[in-house]
């Protein structure tokens, strides 16, 4: 009966930092479909660090490997590296559960084991990642004027104090130009000379927070996951469809294109294992198609799966999967986003690579 009363006591105290749920927001007015890309049509300018808005699809946050040892590349994905499924491409819609602790609790060992790697403010976080996000008309809101991407690689470079601009390296991702303040031209202050490489320049992260972090501000987060937790609810209140909802969304952003200390990584894993309606299956897939147990939240009929190596509980990647019939994205089964993590590492400069 303590255990009960302790939980329930629990509860009610994180939900007084809850709103009333919000009625459901369709999501055709979001563009994209996973959170790290989204609203590519719709913002003004690539923001520093991710997370455009809604859950499906944001720019660059997403974040921290299973376990990320920052100066360590987790895999090549080069020539070798194994095909990607078409974006659209039907995911079962019945796996068999498996316990969201023990993969969680997994990934949170496989994460603290993981040595701390001496960070500097004047380096660059960097993931190389597969992505495959849906697009919709916004004003047509139909499923047959959905657009599903074809699975294509992405660099990001993240200043690790926020003071540097950063660089996105995406095959045809193009930032929208900032609309003209006063009558003066679109450039933005400071911004460095076009690159010859392509890649979109970041503009520095001052004021980091959840849904925009740092290294250096991800590094200073409780490692504790209860408290860890509630300062996510706090901070994300009255955001997205449900309290719930938002905090595993904001917590899978950090999972999908970010660095953080192997402490902190540990404690999103543990947090994350506290959040309702969590579920875990059986199988799987990620953009560049490795099998894996997952970690998954259903909102507004679509799932979004955590996806984790079976055996070394390291993150791979991100998938989000209708679930349910009349759905604005596609039949049950359509997969409107996916990620591959490929490498994440540390580095001296913007558009530098890791060595292997």
């Amino acid at each position: 009966m303590n255990a009960e009363h302790d939980e329930a006591r629990e509860r009610a105290e994180l939900g007084s930092l809850l709103p009333a749920p919000a009625e459901p927001e369709l999501p055709a007015d979001r563009h994209r479909l996973l959170r790290g890309h989204l609203m590519n049509e719709i913002t003004e300018a690539p923001r520093p660090a991710p997370r455009r808005n809604r859950r499906f699809g944001r720019l660059a946050l997403p974040a921290l490997a299973g376990g990320l040892a920052l100066a360590v590349v987790l895999a090549d994905g080069g020539a070798g590296a194994p095909t990607a499924p078409p974006a659209a491409e039907g995911a079962p819609l019945n796996v068999a559960p498996v316990a969201v602790a023990k993969v969680l609790d997994h990934a949170a060992q496989v994460a603290e084991s993981k040595p701390a790697t001496a960070v500097t403010g004047g380096q660059f976080t960097y993931v190389k990642s597969l992505v495959a996000f849906s697009s919709m008309n916004a004003a047509a809101g139909a499923a047959s004027d959905v657009t599903h991407d074809a699975p294509h690689q992405r660099e990001l470079w993240l200043s690790v104090d926020g003071k540097q601009w950063g660089v996105l390296i995406e095959a045809g991702w193009k930032p929208v130009p900032a609309e003209p303040r006063g009558g003066k031209d679109k450039s933005r202050p400071g911004e460095p000379a076009p690159r010859a490489d392509g890649g979109q320049w970041l503009e520095p992260n001052l004021r980091p927070g959840l849904n925009g972090p740092t290294y250096e501000y991800l590094a200073a987060l409780p490692t504790d996951p209860e408290t860890l937790l509630r300062k996510v609810y706090k901070e994300t209140k009255g955001q997205g469809q449900t309290p719930d909802q938002e905090a595993f969304v904001t917590i899978g952003d950090l999972l999908r294109e970010q660095l953080a200390p192997p402490a902190v990584s540990a404690a999103l894993y543990r947090a994350a294992a506290r959040i309702p309606g969590v579920s875990a299956l059986d199988d799987a897939v990620d953009a560049s198609g490795r099998h894996g147990v997952a970690v998954a939240l259903v909102h507004g009929g679509v799932r979004t799966e955590w996806i984790f190596d079976r055996s070394s509980y390291e993150f791979l990647g991100e998938r989000e999967v209708v679930v349910d019939t009349g759905n604005v994205w596609g039949a049950p089964g359509t997969v409107v986003g996916q990620t591959a993590v490929l490498g994440r590492g540390v580095v001296d400069a913007a558009g530098e690579r890791p060595q292997r």
